[in-house]
C-alpha cells in the first residue's frame, strides 16, 4: 500500500484538505464565487481519493488475512474466498489508475458528447450515424446513463448532428480525448461503381457544469421554438416543442428537440450552451498560454484524430498515440479503450514534461 499511497499522493492531499478547509473557514472566501467553487470541487476531489485509498487499505489488508488463514489451515472455501477478494481489489486498483489519470477540474463530470458531419455528404452522414452508434455502446458498457438529446437527419441516410448527454462518475474526463476529426475510409455504400470514399466527422466532448459556474445574460440569447422533426411520438412533432438557441456574442447555436415539452427542451439547450461557453473559455486561457510560452499549439476542434480504415486493409489509427487496433468491428461496437488509455497517458505524461 505504500506505493499506492505514494502514487495516489497521499500526504500531498492531506495537506491539500488542511489548506482548503483554512480557506473557506477565513474571511471572504465566498466573495469570488466561481474560485470559492473550483476551490470546493478540489476539496471534493481530494477527499473521495483519501476516502478511497482508505477503502483500498482496508481491503487489501483482510485479503491479507484471509490467505493467511487458508495457508494455515488448508481450507479451499477461504482460500477461494480469498481470490475472489483478490480479483475485486484488482478492479478497484484498476478504477484508481483512472483517476490518477484524471487530473482536470471538469474530469468528474458529465458530459455532452456532439457529433457532426463533415465532408463526404451522404457517406458522412452515415458515418456520424455509426459513431453515435460506437460512442452509446461504449457509453452502456462503461456503466454511464446516456441518452440523445438532439439530431437532424440526414437528406437520404444517417445524421447531419446528433447530441448525447452522458452522465456517470468521470464522464467527462474519459471521453474529452475524443474531440476531434474521425475519418472513415470505405467502398460507399451509396456509390453505384462501389468505389472508396473518405469521409468525416467531428465529436467534441464538453463538460456539464453547473449553473451557477456561469452566468449567461438573457439578453445575449435568441430563442427560437419549431417543430421537432425526430422521433418522439405525436405531440412533440404537432407542437412547437423544439428549442434552438443562439448566443449573440459568440454566435454558438445549440438545440434540443428530443424532450417532452419545451420547458425541458430549453433547460436541456442552456446546459449545452453552458457547457459549450466553458470549453470555449478554457480554449481562450490557453491559447493565451501558447501565445505566453511563444507556441503554436493546436488546440482547435477541427483537428483529425483517428482514421477508420475498413478497405483496401482493416486497420484503426489513433494519430495522436500511435494507438492501432486491427479489429475495426469491435471498436465500432463500443471498444474504444485501447484509445483512451493512450489518450490519458499521453496527457499525463505531457503535463510532467
Amino acid at each position: 500500500m505504500a506505493r499506492l499511497g505514494q502514487g495516489i499522493g497521499v500526504d500531498a492531499l492531506r495537506e491539500q484538505v488542511t489548506r482548503i478547509e483554512a480557506e473557506m473557514a477565513g474571511p471572504g472566501f465566498w466573495d469570488d464565487r466561481a474560485a470559492a467553487q473550483a476551490r470546493v470541487r478540489e476539496l471534493e476531489v481530494a477527499k473521495d481519493r483519501l476516502a478511497e485509498y482508505e477503502r483500498l487499505a482496508t481491503a487489501l489488508d483482510e485479503v491479507e488475512v484471509l490467505l493467511e488463514l487458508a495457508d494455515e489451515e488448508g481450507d479451499e472455501g477461504t482460500r477461494a474466498e480469498a481470490e475472489a477478494a483478490l480479483a475485486k481489489l484488482a478492479e478497484d486498483l484498476e478504477r484508481v489508475r483512472i483517476q490518477l489519470l484524471l487530473s482536470g477540474p471538469y474530469d468528474g463530470s458529465d458530459c455532452f458528447l456532439a457529433l457532426n458531419a463533415g465532408a463526404g455528404g451522404t457517406d458522412a452522414q452515415d458515418w456520424t450515424e455509426m459513431l453515435l452508434r460506437m460512442y452509446t455502446r461504449f457509453c452502456e458498457r462503461a456503466g454511464f446513463a446516456v441518452r440523445l438529446v438532439d439530431e437532424t437527419p440526414g437528406e437520404e441516410a444517417g445524421l447531419k448532428s446528433a447530441t448525447l448527454e452522458v452522465k456517470g462518475r468521470n464522464a467527462f474526463g474519459l471521453l474529452r480525448g475524443e474531440t476531434g476529426v474521425h475519418r472513415l475510409v470505405r467502398i460507399s455504400p451509396f456509390d453505384s461503381a462501389a468505389r472508396r470514399h473518405t469521409s468525416f466527422a467531428s465529436v467534441t466532448a464538453t463538460p456539464i457544469v453547473p449553473e451557477d459556474d456561469l452566468v449567461i445574460s438573457e439578453d445575449d440569447l435568441r430563442i427560437d421554438s419549431f417543430r421537432a422533426g425526430g422521433p418522439g411520438g405525436q405531440h412533440m412533432q404537432k407542437n412547437e416543442t423544439a428549442i434552438r438557441i443562439t448566443h449573440l456574442p459568440t454566435g454558438i447555436v445549440v438545440g434540443c428537440q428530443n424532450e417532452r415539452s419545451q420547458l425541458q427542451n430549453k433547460l436541456t439547450a442552456m446546459r449545452m450552451l453552458r457547457a459549450k461557453l466553458r470549453a470555449l473559455m478554457e480554449q481562450e486561457q490557453a491559447r493565451k498560454l501558447d501565445e505566453l510560452r511563444g507556441e503554436l499549439a493546436d488546440i482547435e476542434w477541427g483537428h483529425q484524430i483517428r482514421s477508420y480504415v475498413l478497405q483496401p486493409y482493416q486497420l484503426v489509427k489513433d494519430h495522436r498515440t500511435e494507438v492501432e487496433v486491427g479489429n475495426v468491428q469491435a471498436v465500432l461496437d463500443g471498444e474504444l479503450w485501447p484509445f483512451i488509455w493512450a489518450s490519458l497517458e499521453a496527457g499525463q505524461a505531457s503535463q510532467k514534461a
